[in-house]
């Protein structure tokens, strides 16, 4: 009956129909206590099942609003019960105890500062949570992980689309695609609201994200203009609210669910006496409390932090203030940053400087004085390792030695080929040219099957239309499935189709055998590709044929990481171009240092050339533009996990061996967003892992 009634008391509270609705997700219930998020959102997800869009919104906004209340209330609890007189530990307790201590003195001292701290907080939990307080509204593991990942927004999106309430609609698909950049059904949702007429670029926004990150983001952006003056602002901005709100997560880390999921993820709940219960609880809150540390330096839709973000936001505090002449406030964050780091070469260089510059002495100038310390967030042990692994950055250091000749003896046994480059040659680590991979004949029938499914139209990958990396080439591809397909359709020769997989698995060979002797290599993706110059587009060209990446991780190249993470295949381990012609002009493969713009080595096409590599952050890699001409080769990639390796290609030696089986259902193209959909869920699950997108030199 109260569930029926709070149901019809949102409703009142819905604007008319036609009426504008306010930016956001504006209160629908002000001053209110917080319901209980698990419920309303159920109640939510049914009103959206059964097609009632305005009641699905209404419940689902309140489920997103009293969960982020709820949280609010806990803070601000715990907060002033820790603020209260008499809420410090007891003197006897806050030393360590002597050995001429009684024994036992100290077990009441703490027990009743426990028990008054509890008091307080159930206290306070009712007057601003009603009766029941906090175990009332305890939410469990599952809806804290559907909250995490937005799905809310990803129902919302939906209901607002039917209500005829674009911007909102728009707003709430971008704030789950955020989140979830590999979703298949949002990428496709998004294209169309993209395509939309009516749909303003404004719209597309995020209601989610912290709003450090923009404030981050912009002063990056402005001190990489040259304007510290303008970015100092957004810097601070930044700093200030990412400690608040490292500190509100923090201050979550007592709270019942994190108990919950602690006992969830190890499957019992507290063992041992009183004193084992209070050692146990007070680690896992240690431990969330260590953990908020990198969800705050974690973007949305990323899987790991950003390295080193509180050091790395007072460096660039310290490097802009010296740049405007502030010098007092650069010593105060250079000297912050050796709290961190105490050996750091380049911030003790940049505080000498600063204080030769200042001139007269001035001992009251210290760190900033922040309501916190380095130690707090990031433990000794944990700064040590971090420093030990950015010494082992692969390009801050000389290559490693190429492998011996006795290493690939039994590579050298396939008669012709050669090794051209080894990875000292290439200025690089894991990076060999092989030389001799496929007879000036072999390549002329590889050639003939590109030319072949080309004109049959049956181009895969981006179907034979502008490239996506570039408006000025065209692109063809074709998979060894596809490509066994027209030879049994007898659209193109089987010899052509025969080859392609025995010249993968020749590849597979070498490439193990080169770079892995130890471990088993499987192809993963096989895909021929042909990129073509558009004629009367090339004058004054300035893009690249394919810009700058890496094959299993996102390169940043601003700050030299890369991402092993979605959207990127980060089950790949090597790569490997095998080139079929040299008749074009541009086009060819180059390395880089992580920051994309530094040419380490080049690579020049010809028919039977192999470049193979592996596949991370240590070989970023681009293709220069193809301004004549038409080139052509055989991109592969190799996994160790044999769960990724590649089942077109077995699909593929099968269907060249029995009758062509029936085709595959073509996916319908319904013009309207669609609503999440269980089925893709499951298709994925089948899977293992999403549909490629096809992106290949």
């Amino acid at each position: 009956m109260l569930r029926l009634l709070w149901l019809l008391l949102l409703l009142l509270l819905l604007p008319p129909p036609g009426s504008p609705e306010p930016p956001g997700l504006a209160p629908l219930s002000p001053g209110a206590p917080p319901q209980a998020p698990d419920l309303l959102y159920a109640d939510g997800l049914r009103a959206y099942a059964a097609g009632a869009w305005a009641p699905a919104v209404a419940l689902l906004r309140e489920a997103l609003r009293s969960r982020v209340a709820l949280g609010r209330a806990r803070r601000d609890c715990q907060e002033r019960c820790a603020a209260e007189p008499g809420a410090a530990l007891p003197a006897l307790l806050a030393a360590a105890p002597g050995p001429g201590a009684a024994r036992g003195a100290w077990e009441p001292l703490l027990l009743r500062a426990a028990l008054r701290r509890a008091e307080c907080l159930t206290q306070c939990a009712a007057r601003r949570l009603g009766p029941g307080g906090a175990a009332r509204l305890r939410v469990g593991s599952t809806l804290r992980d559907a909250f995490r990942r937005r799905e809310p927004y990803n129902y919302l999106q939906r209901a607002y689309y039917q209500l005829k309430k674009l911007d909102l609609a728009v707003a709430a698909a971008h704030t789950f695609f955020v989140a979830n950049p590999t979703h298949l059904q949002m990428q496709e949702d998004m294209a169309k609201y993209r395509r939309m007429p009516g749909v303003r670029p404004q719209s597309f926004r995020d209601l989610e994200t912290p709003s450090y990150w923009a404030a981050y983001d912009t002063g990056l952006e402005l001190l990489g203009r040259q304007e510290a003056g303008l970015a100092l602002p957004r810097l601070e901005e930044a700093l200030q609210e990412s400690l608040a709100q490292m500190e509100s997560c923090r201050a979550g880390c007592e709270g019942p669910e994190e108990q919950q999921r602690e006992e969830e993820e190890e499957g019992t709940g507290s063992q041992g006496g009183l004193y084992e219960a209070i050692a146990g609880h007070w680690i896992r809150v240690l431990q969330c409390r260590q953990r908020c540390v990198g969800d705050t330096a974690t973007r949305p839709g990323r899987s790991f932090p950003v390295p080193d973000f509180l050091p790395s936001q007072l460096r660039r505090l310290h490097e802009a203030h010296a740049q405007v002449g502030n010098l007092s406030q650069a010593v105060e964050n250079v000297q912050s940053v050796l709290l961190f780091y105490p050996e750091d070469e380049a911030a003790k260089k940049a505080l000498d400087q600063y204080q030769a510059q200042l001139g007269e002495p001035r001992p009251g100038l210290g760190p900033r004085e922040d309501p916190w310390t380095p130690a707090a967030f990031i433990p000794e042990a944990l700064r040590q390792k971090l420093r030990e692994d950015q010494e082992k950055r692969p390009w801050d250091h000389e290559p490693p030695q190429p492998k011996p000749l006795t290493h690939w003896k039994d590579v050298l046994l396939l008669e012709g080929v050669t090794l051209t480059q080894d990875a000292r040659q290439l200025n690089g680590s894991e990076r060999a040219v092989l030389d001799g991979l496929l007879t000036p004949a072999e390549c002329g029938v590889l050639l003939q099957l590109a030319k072949d499914a080309a004109e049959a139209g049956a181009r895969s990958g981006y179907r034979g239309r502008r490239s996506p990396h570039t408006p000025h080439e065209r692109f063809e591809g074709l998979t060894v499935l596809k490509a066994a397909q027209l030879a049994r359709a007898g659209a193109v020769g089987s010899q052509g189709a025969q080859l392609l997989l025995e010249v993968s698995e020749r590849v597979r060979t070498l490439t193990q055998a080169y770079f892995s002797p130890e471990r088993p290599l499987h192809l993963s993706f096989t895909h021929l590709v042909c990129r073509s110059a558009i004629e009367g587009e090339q004058a004054q060209r300035m893009d690249l044929s394919h810009p700058v990446h890496a094959d299993n991780c996102v390169l940043d190249p601003d700050t030299g990481e890369c991402w092993r993470e979605p959207p990127a295949y980060t089950y790949r381990d090597y790569s490997g171009l095998l080139y079929l012609n040299d008749d074009f002009q541009g086009g060819d493969l180059f390395f880089t240092e992580p920051n994309a713009l530094t040419v380490t080595a080049q690579v020049r096409p010809r028919c039977g050339r192999l470049v193979a590599f592996s596949s991370g952050g240590e070989n970023p890699h681009g293709v220069w533009a193809v301004t004549r001409g038409r080139r052509c080769a055989l991109a592969l990639w190799h996994t160790w996990a044999p769960e990724h390796r590649e089942q077109e290609w077995t699909e593929a030696k099968e269907l060249l061996q029995v009758p062509e089986e029936e085709g595959e259902e073509m996916p319908s193209r319904d013009p309207a967003p669609e609503p999440p959909s269980r089925r893709l869920q499951r298709a994925q699950d089948k899977a293992g892992k999403p549909p490629r997108v096809r992106e290949e030199l």
